[in-house]
């Protein structure tokens, strides 16, 4: 705990703090039921907790406090126009801040194309549902889990294929929803759930997680990225700015 307190980039960025169990005020607070536990607070007003749920190791504890330290996390933005309030850079990037954030032209270097681990992609024909997010979240905590002493990495997200249709065309699924796990290291592939012959593998929580298993275990097929070039991501309009790019 010290040595990670001590880190260069996180003695500028990070405030650690330490409590033992006798603390009953702040155990109830943020209602601590194991100990050792990690608790991260983030957010403009410390509005965002999240658990650390990895091995309690160095390393481990290091990539996960990285995430968050190396963008910029908490950092203030400045507004638009003169008078406006400053907003965080949680709030000026969203994607970072969601259990599963959804892949665009904006997101995609932060979320998957430009940092570690392989990115376990949602693909829907349309926006993803609440009850779909929670679906990805239990499968994200349980292959963290598996993960933690594995050095392995996966990060997830979905897409909208009624809008990047571009991607539609290269992942080609034979229906929806479905999923591809995408290796964007290297060389370019991604290996894709398979429906079945009929249609009988629906796009769920246990056809995602045997893909995955698959992946894990080295039994998946992974196709190589035409050209080892990405499509082209949908220009968005948003609200008072130009077309994304």
């Amino acid at each position: 705990w010290k040595a990670l307190s001590s880190e260069t980039v996180f003695k500028r960025t990070v405030k650690f703090g330490f409590a033992t169990e006798e603390d009953k005020d702040l155990v109830q607070r943020f209602k601590v039921t194991k100990f050792p536990t990690i608790i991260m607070q983030r957010g403009s007003k410390a509005e965002i907790k999240e658990t650390y749920n990895g091995e309690m190791k160095f390393l481990p504890l290091k990539d996960w406090v990285g995430v968050f330290s190396e963008s910029g996390m908490g950092d203030k933005v400045a507004g638009g126009a003169a008078g406006k309030e400053e907003a965080s850079i949680e709030e000026a990037k969203p994607w970072l801040v969601q259990e599963v954030p959804e892949l665009t032209a904006k997101s995609q270097a932060d979320i998957c194309f430009k940092g570690e681990g392989l990115c376990v992609i949602y693909l829907k024909d349309g926006e993803i549902s609440a009850a779909e997010t929670d679906m990805l979240t239990g499968l994200s905590k349980k292959f963290t889990s598996q993960l933690s002493d594995r050095g392995a990495k996966m990060k997830w997200m979905w897409m909208n294929l009624q809008v990047e249709t571009a991607f539609k065309a290269l992942f080609e699924p034979s229906e929806l929803p479905s999923a591809v796990v995408f290796n964007p290291h290297k060389r370019l592939r991604f290996a894709k759930l398979d429906h079945g012959e009929d249609g009988e593998v629906k796009g769920n929580e246990k056809s995602i997680s045997d893909l995955l298993d698959k992946v894990l275990g080295g039994d998946a097929r992974f196709k190589m990225v035409p050209g080892q070039k990405l499509p082209g991501w949908a220009k968005r309009e948003a609200a008072g700015k130009k077309a994304e790019l």
